[in-house]
């Protein structure tokens, strides 16, 4: 998941329980304004009632006044309020008002009243003054706020999600633009492009700054690797060269015995190794400091078929079965003398760890709207270790056979040149499929 999509449920699921926690808080938060209110609206109407009292409203609220227990109780028509006058003795330490939640029958019908507990003495009378103020009003109300509260919370919820995703997705649009264009593009340091960012973040910049500070010491570096090896193979041409030389010229010594001759023809052989050798890595070199030129028009179905007159005698020779079933003049521009080392490097490779009369099979096709081409053995083919570094320089699959390792090297460095993908399948002892893929066909 994207660090994008991450900040934004984060930030959803916060502003969630935020919504939670004031969801059910609301009852507690209503009630207690809400009761604040009624109290506030009972006391005034306690201080009306007392202030405006005197015997004589007492006989008429009280038909009785000989009567202790006789109580005078007043309603409203629908129930919400009612006011309760009655004579009953003081307790020592008892407050003088307090407040309580009660239900109470009146007419047959209960509710729960918010009531108000007076007690005060007059001419020498205790009385105690109850009124009540129903509270369904209350519950209806905080179940309407509570889900109003909540049709506006979700709202809020999901505009707040919408925008915060596009938020943070302009903040983010210089990161994945260095991702893209500074990193996943790049293959080679030559290739980097330094074109500052721009960014509204100053951390974005500076990301980008030190990238290409990164970048640059990384380019110097394989500047000077490429350099010294280039340097250094060419050296050594001219000391191989004069030693060969020196070396026929003693062959040509009539006085020398054939122990001493067959030491010579070894050492002979040995330089044109290494000589291979320098001159493979000449190659790549040059390859990797692009010297070579990307503008011929490049058919692959004849390089194949020239490949395997150049191989046949090779291939008969290993009684091999080579079968070409490419059915595609697919033309594309690159370097034609490296392309040929390219696919010649892998049938090369197919002919030499084949079994003896295997068999080579060279296929081309269109999959993902790309093209490719597949060279596939019937050899000795590799596990997964072998299959991790095959494309290293000196990386040899046997030590059994001839080679220097660096034929699979020269071809992933032609391939990376061509911006061509390759591919590898194997199973042990059963070969190995080599697939080249070309930039999508339009």
């Amino acid at each position: 998941m994207k660090i994008k999509h991450q900040l934004a449920i984060f930030n959803a699921l916060t502003r969630l329980l935020v919504i939670l926690i004031v969801w059910l808080m609301l009852p507690i938060l209503v009630e207690n304004v809400v009761y604040h209110h009624i109290n506030t609206t009972l006391m005034e109407k306690k201080k009306k009632f007392i202030e405006h009292l005197n015997q004589e409203e007492i006989n008429d609220f009280i038909e009785n006044p000989d009567d202790k227990n006789e109580t005078f109780s007043d309603f409203t028509t629908l129930h919400s309020e009612f006011l309760v006058l009655s004579r009953v003795p003081i307790k020592p330490r008892q407050k003088k008002t307090t407040f309580s939640n009660e239900y109470r029958k009146i007419e047959g019908e209960e509710n729960e009243y918010r009531i108000l507990e007076h007690h005060f003495t007059y001419q020498g009378e205790d009385y105690q003054l109850e009124i009540g103020s129903s509270l369904s009003e209350v519950k209806d109300l905080t179940f309407v706020i509570k889900f109003f509260i909540i049709i506006v919370f979700g709202v809020i919820l999901l505009i707040t999600f919408l925008a915060d995703t596009f938020y943070i997705e302009y903040l983010l649009k210089p990161f994945y633009k260095i991702i893209d264009t500074k990193i996943r593009r790049v293959n080679e340091p030559e290739a980097f492009d330094r074109t500052p960012i721009k960014a509204v973040s100053r951390d974005f910049r500076e990301l980008d700054f030190v990238l290409n500070q990164m970048m640059d010491r990384i380019a110097e570096v394989f500047k000077k690797e490429k350099q010294f090896i280039s340097n250094v193979s060419h050296e050594l041409l001219t000391p191989i060269a004069l030693l060969k030389n020196k070396l026929e010229n003693l062959l040509q010594n009539e006085s020398l015995d054939d122990n001493a001759m067959d030491k010579i023809a070894g050492s002979l052989k040995t330089l044109d190794m290494l000589k291979k050798i320098i001159n493979n890595l000449l190659l790549i070199s040059r390859i990797d400091n692009n010297q070579y030129e990307a503008n011929e028009q490049i058919n692959l179905c004849e390089i194949v078929s020239d490949l395997y007159e150049d191989l046949q005698d090779r291939i008969e020779d290993r009684g091999i079965q080579f079968e070409n079933k490419m059915k595609n003049s697919f033309v594309f521009t690159g370097n034609k003398t490296l392309t040929h080392i390219l696919i010649y490097n892998l049938v090369t490779n197919a002919i030499k760890y084949n079994k003896p009369k295997g068999k080579i099979l060279v296929e081309d096709g269109f999959a993902d709207n790309r093209y490719f081409i597949s060279v596939k053995d019937s050899g000795i083919g590799m596990d997964e270790s072998q299959l991790d570094k095959i494309f290293s320089r000196f990386a040899r699959i046997s030590s059994d056979l001839e080679g220097q390792g660096l034929g699979l090297a020269i071809a992933k460095s032609i391939a990376t040149f061509h911006h061509i993908e390759i591919t590898v399948e194997s199973v042990l002892n059963e070969g190995s499929s080599f697939k080249l893929w070309f930039q999508k066909h339009n």
